[in-house]
């Protein structure tokens, strides 16, 4: 039994606490849950009263000695922020091709090179277990100092059997030795091996038959996602790997709609993906669509703008009904960063999201991205005690002051990691 926590006078407690189930959409994205002089009171773990300090003081007012007071005076606090798709398991580092795209190679140029995703399934490829520990753990506590407490992480960069299981494992370990928690997605069609090129419908054979089996036996993935993009996997070949996951009980994602239009997001509503990722070109036909099928889109500024394209839609998926996530794409090739502050900010810039659209994204509906909203994402009784103290008075303040890290402190479980 560790001693119970009693978080006070917070200028702003937004708990994103909410009637509605699920995902949030339109006005409901922008209902934080706010209490003034708001208290959180803490034991084991878990999040046990939510209110006013003054309710919180009477309700336990023969028990206030025993707590670890934490005074939140002039401080926002919000749940541990979510981000809900990441590469965070990979080795090597690629900072040549950002000087080759800043002189004009595209981002399909470089992979046609040999760059890309196939220069990081090379490393990854040579690299142990172990060494993908060692760096993936730097990864990790960096997300925690951004006030991450929960991530999703992928596969992707083996695009064989043995590489694909071992960054699972990776993250099976890193869940088992590091205080974030990490959700594990299978993305073995996260682009064609070069080995396979030119035979593209052979490795979507393999994938289904000898990587998908495995994958679930092991219990290593609780998503599969597939990259549906012109060069890469189509509509066709990217329905084939879901609709097969799904058979193995894995729910499905999309990389959808990146380069080009391509249909991605009207396919991930016809396979009922629980989120569709990226969507910088997705059609009105695939917002609707997906607002109809309550597919979430996760949005990722920080690629944007390091690729030098243009946002996706975030305001118009908004306001025609669709849940938004937002996340880092944190990756060694277009969105090297761990900083989810930073990508509240540019979804307020590029985007034009609200300062509270933004949070909700970042949080509970990141959490529903990744299936664990009943977990994490809200301040709420019954919850983990995932908390982030801000040097912020608002969440307003928060999301104004760009590209600055404001954590002041992170619990994770009830357990003070920053």
């Amino acid at each position: 039994m560790t001693k119970p926590i009693w978080i006070k006078h917070a200028a702003q407690l937004a708990t994103l606490a909410s009637d509605v189930k699920g995902p949030r959409t339109k006005e409901g994205m922008s209902d934080l849950g706010v209490i003034e002089d708001g208290s959180l009171w803490i034991e084991d773990g878990i999040i046990q009263a939510v209110g006013t300090t003054e309710e919180l003081e009477k309700r336990y007012s023969e028990r206030l000695h025993e707590a670890e007071i934490v005074n939140a005076m002039n401080h926002l606090v919000t749940p541990g922020l979510v981000d809900p798709h990441t590469h965070v398991v990979y080795g090597g580092s690629r900072e040549r091709e950002f000087e080759m795209r800043l002189q004009g190679a595209t981002y399909m140029d470089i992979m046609n090179a040999g760059g890309g995703i196939h220069a990081t399934t090379r490393m990854t490829r040579e690299a142990t277990e172990d060494e993908l520990i060692e760096q993936t753990t730097r990864r990790l506590d960096s997300f925690l100092a951004h006030g991450v407490t929960t991530v999703e992480g992928k596969s992707g960069y083996g695009m064989n059997l043995e590489t694909e299981l071992k960054q699972l494992r990776v993250m099976k370990r890193l869940q088992e030795q590091h205080m974030i928690d990490i959700v594990p997605t299978f993305m073995g069609a996260h682009a064609v091996p070069p080995e396979y090129k030119g035979r593209e419908d052979e490795f979507v054979d393999y994938l289904i038959h000898n990587m998908l089996p495995v994958v679930a036996e092991e219990k290593l993935a609780e998503f599969n996602d597939v990259f549906c993009e012109k060069g890469v996997y189509t509509p066709e070949q990217s329905e084939r790997i879901l609709e097969a996951g799904k058979q193995f009980g894995l729910i499905p994602k999309i990389h959808a709609d990146e380069i080009e239009p391509y249909g991605g997001a009207e396919l991930a509503a016809k396979v009922g993906a629980i989120s569709a990722e990226h969507l910088l070109k997705a059609s009105e036909e695939g917002i609707k669509a997906m607002a109809k099928s309550g597919t979430i889109a996760c949005l990722l500024p920080a690629t944007a703008l390091y690729l030098r394209e243009e946002a996706a839609l975030g305001r118009k998926m908004i306001d025609e009904g669709v849940a938004v996530a937002i996340s880092t794409d944190c990756n060694p090739g277009s969105s090297p960063t761990t900083s989810m502050p930073l990508v509240m900010n540019l979804a307020c810039i590029s985007m034009r999201l609200t300062p509270a659209e933004a949070l909700t994204a970042a949080t509970y509906n990141a959490a529903c991205a990744i299936n664990r909203q009943e977990q994490v994402g809200s301040l709420e009784v019954g919850k983990q005690a995932d908390i982030v103290l801000w040097k912020t008075k608002s969440y307003q303040e928060l999301q104004y002051l760009f590209g600055v890290n404001h954590v002041k402190s992170v619990w994770k479980k009830g357990v003070k990691v920053v």
